[in-house]
This record gives C-alpha cells, structure tokens and sequence, in this order.
C-alpha cells in the first residue's frame, strides 16, 4: 500500500503552488513573529496552535490588504457596472489555505512555518456554491447577514443526532474588518401616512447594520473582492431622563431583541417556516444593502462622499442585482420604495429601473421550499412593502386580464397574493415579475421551471426564462483538497487548466496511458489511506482502504433518498458475504434541526451501521459510517478519497449539485439518477462512463398518473421485503421494536420520492460497479475519462455566463498591478 506523502516531500512539488523564493520567504518568518508578538501579545513559550494560526492568518492577510485597496480604487476610477449578489448563506470554509493558493504564497509558508519550527500540523488542523462563485467573480459585493451562529454542530450520539451551537466567533475572526463609518438604519413596523407629497413610513423601529468586510481573492490576479456581512446593532438614543438606574438596566437589556436579527441562521433550506425572525433577517439584509449601493452610486471618485448622480436612468448600467433563491425578494419592494417615496421618480419609471436591475435564481422545485409570507406578518413588520406589493400585483394581473380576458384561474395562478384561510405572498412569483431574468441551475431544472413550476409566466414571457448550470471552483475543490492528483495533471497538460478547466478536455489523450494509469490510481489510494487513518483516529473505526469507498453526502431529505442506499445496504449484509471487495460506506450530512423524518433516516442509518460493523461474519468486508457534523473542511477530507459518488434523488427533485461534479473533478465514478447537473455530467463524460439507473423524469410522471403503490414492489421483490421487515420488527433496534415504525409507514403510504419504485434498478446497477471495481485498470480508465469531462462544471464558466447573459458585462480577464508596482492615475 503506498503510504500518503510526507510534508517534507508535498513542499518540494512546486509548480502550481507557488515556487519558494528565498525573500518571501524571510519577509513571511518576519510577519508572522511580528504579529505573534505584537497582535496576539504572546511568545513561544505560552503560545497555543491557535495562536499560531491567528500569526500564520494575519500574516496572509497582510498580503491581501494592498491588493483589496488597489482593487477598490480600480473600481471606484473605473467606475464599472458592479454586481452584487444576495444570498442569506455562503458555507465558505476555511480560508487560510485558500487564500496562500490564490496569492500563490502556499509554499513560501510551508517553508516559513517550517522554518520557525512550528509544531507540525498547525496551518492543515485549523485552517457551498456560492462560496465557489465568490471565488469566481469579478467586480462584486456579496450580502448576507454576518450570523453569530451558523448552521449547528452536529453530534450523533446514540445514533442520534444532538445540535449544539455553532459558535464560530467565539475566538474572533482574523480575516474580517468591521466598518462602522458604513453603519445604516434598518426600519421595523410602523405606519404609512399619505399625502398629497406622496406616502411616509413612520414610527418605526430602527435597528442599525454594521457592515463587516471579508475580503475574497482572486486566483494570481490582484483582483481582492468583498463579502460584506451585516451584523444587527441597537441604537445607542433611548432617552435617559424618562429612566430610573432599575429602567436604564432593563433598556440595555432589551437591546439583546434588537440584536437577536444576525444572531443565527436558519438551517432548514428545503422546508419554509414562515417566522418572524426569519422575515426581519432578509429584509435587514436587503435594507442595508440597497441604501450601500445606492450611497456607492451617487458617489463617483474613490473617498467623495458627495452624492454626484442625482439621476436614475443609468442605474441598471451601473448596477446588477442578482437574488439568489427568493430570500432576498424583499429587494423589489424596497427598492420602489426607495424609488417612489424618497428620491420621488414616478411608478412606471421606478418599476422599469428595479425589473432591469434584478435577476432571480431558483433553487428548488420542491413546493414546501417556496417561500409564502402571511399577509399578515408582512403588514406589521413592513407595512409600507405590503401596499408597494399590493400595487405591483394589481398591475401584473390587470397586464394579464388584458391579454386572457375572462381566464379567472389563470390570474388566480398567476397572483402574487394567494387567497386562503391565511393569505400569503408568493415570493417566487414576486421575483419573476420584478425581475428582467429567471434562471435555474441544471438544463433539467430549468426546463421543469419553465415547463412546470412557472409555466403561466414562461408562456407569457418566454426570452426572460435562461439556464446556468451551476459550476465549483476548481481552486478550493481540486488544487487545495487534491494537490497530488492537481500535480499529476499539471505534469500531462500544464498549468493553464486552473484558469480554465476546459483544458481538462486533453486528458483523453492519456486514456490509455499505462503510467498515467498507475498514476492516477496511486493518488486515489494515498488519498484513501489519509481518509482511513482519520476515521480511524476520529471515530474510531478500522476501515480497509483497499475496499470501495461508496459515499454518500448530501443534507438529509427524503428527496435525497438516503433510505434507498440503506436499505441497498441492508441487502448486502443480508446477501453475506457482500460485495467480494468490500466497501466502505461513509454517509454524511446533517438533518435540520426540525425535521422528524431527517432525524429518524439518521437514527436508522446509525442502528444499521451498529448491526453491520460488530458481525464477525462481514468483518472488514463492508463497513458503515456515519460522518458527523459534515462541513467544508471535512468534504475537503472525503471527496478526493471516494471511489463511488452517491447521486440518487428521484428524476425532477435535484434542482442541480454540486457535489456531484466535485467529486467527478475528483477521480469518483458516479451512480445516479437522471436528475439535476447528472444528466449534463452524462452528456459530457458519455452516459457508459455513468453507472445511470432508474425512472426518467416522464417515468416519474407516468408513475404519478398512474399512482404509486410501493406495496407492489414490496410483494414482487424479495430482497427488499426482507430489508423492510427487518427494519419494521425491530432487527436493528432490538431494544424498541417500533423504533422505525414512522419510517416503513412513510415508505408505504406517503413516500413521494418513491424509493421502493427504484430499488431493484439501484440494487442491480450497484452490482455493476462492483464488477467493474474489480478491474482496476478498467475502473481507472473510466475515472480519467469522468475527469477529462469535468471542465464544463467550473465555476468559472458559470460566472462568464451570468456576466454575459444576465448581467450584461463582459468578464474581463483585468489584471490589476500588484502593490509593489506603481499604480497608473487617472486613465479613461
């Protein structure tokens, strides 16, 4: 078994990682004792790894701080149209390691780190798709609350999960500047009094937002971005003299109610739950934004505060604004408000600038996802937004009444108010009828989009509705989780592929290159062989890393059909001995904390894993592991060390992936469905180089209409009956029969997502790949030929197509002088 390469040996592999240069070498030893000593007020004897970390970040961060500078003054001389993209999430990751990649610095700090003899391990222990589309762009701010908590640690504990806070900030957060010079007021509640002047929103509540700003880096380019985040913050003005000490007390207090907005996120991204909280996070988010970029474009040098533009007309030239989901939405009302009520343009006018600066994203087909706000909530949290709504609406369907008179149900179809025991707001049709473009994020989910979900609006307006097939970036997801196999293809077909993955299409010319291979297959293991020693040291469980690791990571939902790998599983612990080669299992993800049936799949894929792992009849033969607390850093760990990517939702519920294609970038072959961004990676890899199993998207349909009886499957086939009584008579919760009653009642009588109907083509199609696994040489081959094929899927290209199709901007491949150049001044 080939063992995992040293440090010392990694260092000496140079190309695509920066070569080590004597200077920046020394002037990084010096940075970093420099902050050790005067940042974190430590030496070496009481300095722990963390403080080694926080000098190692500071130290990088230096490096970025010139660049972030120049490139806003870029911007503000330039003046060139900006794209903000709002989004209530961004899963980061860590950034330090990214960061060095980027600035091309990685090696130069392995050296220095080594050379200051830092215990070893410091940088690699401590160090989403938007996240991967941040690492693409150009000129653009990103919005998001800055959450005090994040998602939730999760911990499984008994086979349960268990959340616990996910406290990020505790121990401060080197790569963020706050900037409270930008700090805005947000407004709550209230009243709207009009008059002859037009209409004013007040007696509101104010909350201020403090912008905090990360900066994001470019690869090799100069170019530093921003993330800004916003944090909640009380006004400092109750009035003391209406105060004794005991009400002063109290008013401090109460503060906390205020600052409750940015306090946590939200986990549950497939399920609305229409809370108030929830509703006062993406409007504070969308309030600070727009008064941000409004402030930016009435300023035109770097530094004027002046407002120099006082005139709307150019300001979709100048401005994009993209909507990522229908969490943002509120943008649209708030922006005519801004509109009609302060800078006081007339409606049509307003309404023409807001539809040609926003563009909405979807994200999911699944109708529990959609977000519908009561009318009610709106009314007393945003009251002046719920009239701008009523009126938009009332234009929209009296546009529509015009062109299909008498067509009541279509208008009831296309409202933007849904009429009920509570009325709501349907904030997707919100974003389509404030914006000039709709797009999804795979070929397959934008067709449903248009065919299915919005199919009146498509009708109406058919050029508004594109595709963007959503892409990873190839920094973050091959050259820092995968630097041998990043290095092997470096060596075949140069460097230029980081910038532009579609070089990848030259692979093929190495298909059947017997060294390359060797080659390719030698990494896959050493990236298996580290994986196994960290579950062994992590959770405690042997895993053989000659066996197959199949993986399976994705947030628990049925949709995801997490219970069809178990009950696969389960059939191959019954079929002893399983799979000739054994294969390891590890499943990951984390189930919102809410969610009833999440929790029970997890309980259930732990009571498996319980039986499975402690028979000594399967010993080492198949293994199952459930990886808790899944998150960036950890999928960095898993993805280059997986054989058999798990990609199985039933046809039309994927709205695209993206896992899927860091795994394929990542030397996995994938079994799947014919949904989301598959049906794209099988166009472009060839369908035989996917192990592609069950219903279509017209099958599920069929199957609808039809109506589907999982009873039948149950009776015809054998093997999954016997899976299903054993999870229904209590084999795998011996000590609570009727643990898992909830969940066979599920799969019979309200399984959607129909997990019984793929069974037997996902049984019978696994036992392809394990003939095929066999072959090692064979199953190289196909890994190669998945890789070759993975250029389409970068992030990079996704971004090119937003800016050109979208935004209306051309990418430019600018290249902004770095710090130590003189800056030209002026230029047109």
């Amino acid at each position: 078994m080939s063992r995992p390469l040293s440090d010392q040996e990694r260092r000496k592999q140079i190309s695509i990682r920066g070569i080590v240069g004597a200077e920046s070498v020394a002037e990084l030893k010096r940075g970093f004792n420099r902050h050790l000593h005067f940042t974190l007020v430590k030496d070496r004897n009481v300095a722990t790894p963390r403080d080694y970390y926080f000098a190692l970040a500071h130290t990088v961060r230096d490096h970025l701080v010139g660049r972030w500078i120049r490139t806003q003054q870029y911007y503000y001389e330039k003046d060139p149209k900006r794209i903000y993209y709002l989004s209530l999430e961004f899963y980061m990751g860590r950034t330090l390691q990214n960061t060095m990649i980027n600035l091309g610095l990685q090696n130069a700090c392995d050296e220095a780190v080594y050379q200051v003899s830092i215990p070893p391990g410091v940088r690699t222990a401590l160090g989403g798709i938007q996240a991967c589309f941040l690492d693409s762009m150009a000129t653009l701010g990103h919005l998001q609350p800055r959450y005090e908590y994040g998602i939730f640690n999760q911990k499984i504990r008994d086979g349960w999960q268990v959340e616990e806070a996910d406290d990020w900030l505790r121990h401060g957060n080197p790569w963020e500047k706050a900037r409270p010079e930008y700090m805005l007021p947000v407004h709550f509640y209230g009243r709207v009094e009009h008059s002859a002047s037009g209409a004013k929103w007040i007696d509101t509540q104010v909350v201020l937002a403090l912008p905090y700003d990360t900066p994001v880096p470019g690869y090799m380019n100069n170019t530093v971005n921003t993330m800004r985040l916003w944090s909640a913050r009380a006004p400092n003005d109750f009035n003391l003299r209406d105060f004794n000490v005991g009400d002063y007390i109290q008013a401090v207090l109460d503060r906390n109610l205020a600052e409750n907005i940015s306090r946590v996120l939200y986990p549950n991204d497939n399920f609305f739950e229409g809370k108030e909280l929830r509703l006062k996070q993406e409007y504070f988010v969308v309030a600070a934004t727009l008064q941000d970029i409004i402030r930016r474009f009435k300023a035109s040098k770097f530094g004027s505060t002046d407002s120099v533009r006082t005139v709307f007309d150019s300001f979709p030239d100048q401005v994009a604004i993209q909507l990522n989901d229908t969490h943002p939405a509120m943008a649209i009302p708030e922006l005519m408000r801004i509109f009609v009520d302060i800078e006081k343009l007339p409606w049509d006018k307003a309404w023409d600038i807001t539809k040609r600066t926003f563009a909405y994203t979807n994200h999911t087909v699944l109708p529990e996802a959609l977000e519908r706000w009561p009318v009610d909530l709106v009314e007393k949290l945003l009251p002046r937004h719920l009239q701008i709504i009523y009126e938009i609406n009332q234009r929209h369907l009296d546009h529509i009444a015009s062109l299909f008179p008498n067509d009541v149900d279509r208008l009831r179809r296309m409202s933007l108010i849904e009429e009920g025991d509570t009325k709501r707001i349907n904030m997707a049709h919100l974003c389509i009828v404030g914006s000039h473009a709709v797009n999804g994020v795979a070929k397959i989910h934008s067709e449903i989009v248009k065919t299915q979900v919005f199919e009146d609006f498509a009708e109406l307006e058919p050029e508004k509705f594109q595709n963007k097939t959503n892409g990873i970036t190839p920094r973050r997801w091959l050259l820092l989780c995968n630097p041998g196999l990043a290095e092997l293809i470096a060596e075949k077909i140069g460097e230029d592929y980081v910038r532009d993955l579609s070089q990848l299409t030259k692979l093929h010319a190495f298909v059947d290159d017997d060294l390359f291979i060797r080659e390719v297959a030698k990494v896959k293991q050493e990236n298996k062989v580290k994986f196994a020693l960290y579950l062994e040291k992590e959770y405690k469980v042997k895993i053989n890393p000659s066996s197959m690791f199949d993986v399976h990571v994705k947030r628990i939902h049925e949709y995801k059909r997490q219970l069809m790998n178990c009950l696969h599983i389960i059939t191959m612990y019954n079929r002893k001995p399983p799979r000739p080669e054994g294969t390891g299992c590890p499943r990951a993800a984390p189930a919102a904390p809410g969610y009833h049936m999440a929790k029970m799949i997890i309980k259930l894929i732990n009571a498996v894993a319980q039986v499975v792992n402690n028979d000594p009849m399967v010993g080492s033969k198949l293994k199952v592991i459930f990886l808790e607390n899944y998150r960036v850093s950890l999928a960095e760990k898993v993805i280059p060390a997986t054989d058999l990517s798990e990609q199985i939702s039933t046809a039309g519920t994927e709205a695209s992936g993206t896992g899927n294609m860091k795994f394929m970038l990542n030397g996995a072959l994938t079994i799947g469905t014919m949904d989301g961004a598959n049906v794209e990676m099988a166009e472009e890899a060839g369908e035989e180089n996917l192990f592609i199993f069950g219903m279509r998207v017209e099958d599920v349909t069929e199957l609808d209409r039809k109506g589907y009886n999982a009873q039948l499957y149950y009776d015809r086939l054998p093997e999954l009956k016997q899976a299903v009584d054993q999870i229904k008579s209590g084999f795998f919760s011996p000590k609570d029969p009727n643990l898992f009653h909830d969940v066979v009642n599920m799969l019979f009588h309200h399984d959607r997502f129909k997990v019984f109907a793929d069974y037997e083509a996902y049984v019978k199609c696994q036992e392809k790949v394990s003939e095929l696994y066999l072959n090692s040489k064979a199953w190289t081959k196909m890994v190669i030929r998945n890789i070759a094929a993975a250029g389409k899927f970068s992030s990079d290209r996704t971004i090119k197509e937003y800016a050109r199709d979208i935004w209306h901007v051309e990418p430019s491949d600018l290249k902004i002088p770095p710090p130590n150049e003189p800056r030209a001044v002026g230029g047109n």
